[in-house]
């Protein structure tokens, strides 16, 4: 898989192609999606995505519904190639995990709002808030959903720090679901491979 630092229907390999690719390297992708995988607290999950990570997402959506026809690519390149970090920002998929069904009901009312509660504090400068659904509202007023997409946009003297090897916690200050975590190096090494300096 190329990364090409812009996806296009071009530059996406034929259903063919990729069936190939994908036995090959399968492996591969979901070991760069665990390592780019954060968990907060018990019950939140944030997936952090990358070309890499989209770009298989694509693909599989395109090998899924055997999509073939330039329009149908298009469809999924839009709906999913603006969740590739830009250079400036780590960008999230957000899962809310309660395997019980009356546990997430109850829970996911009790945390409405959370996800303009998560936070990335780099050692030393304060707390990045997460932008949340950009692209739609996904809470009602019962209830959050249990997946959402999150951006952390960070400053020039952040993205410095990182690659000088600061430190980073993630948390979330809800009243409902206080956590935090110091983000793994590995981890961190990765996230911070998404940012330009």
């Amino acid at each position: 898989m190329q990364l090409t630092g812009n996806i296009t229907a071009e530059n996406l390999m034929s259903l063919e192609a990729y069936s190939k690719y994908r036995k090959e390297h399968k492996a591969e992708v979901l070991a760069h999606r665990k390592l780019r995988t954060v968990t907060l607290g018990e019950h939140f999950v944030f997936q952090f995505e990358s070309e890499m990570t989209i770009r298989y997402q694509i693909q599989e959506m395109l090998r899924i519904e055997k999509v073939f026809e330039e329009e149908g690519i298009q469809q999924e390149i839009d709906a999913y190639a603006p969740l590739v970090p830009d250079g400036t920002n780590w960008k999230a998929t957000m899962l809310i995990e309660y395997p019980d069904v009356n546990e997430r009901k109850r829970e996911l009312s009790r945390l409405i709002g959370v996800e303009d509660r998560v936070y990335v504090e780099v050692e030393g400068m304060p707390r990045v808030y997460a932008i949340a659904d950009e692209d739609l509202d996904r809470e009602t007023d019962e209830k959050t959903s249990a997946v959402h997409f999150v951006r952390f946009e960070f400053t020039p003297a952040m993205v410095a720090a990182l690659h000088a090897g600061a430190s980073a916690t993630f948390g979330c200050d809800h009243t409902n679901y206080p956590a935090h975590t110091v983000i793994a190096a590995e981890t961190l090494a990765s996230l911070a491979g998404d940012l330009k300096a």
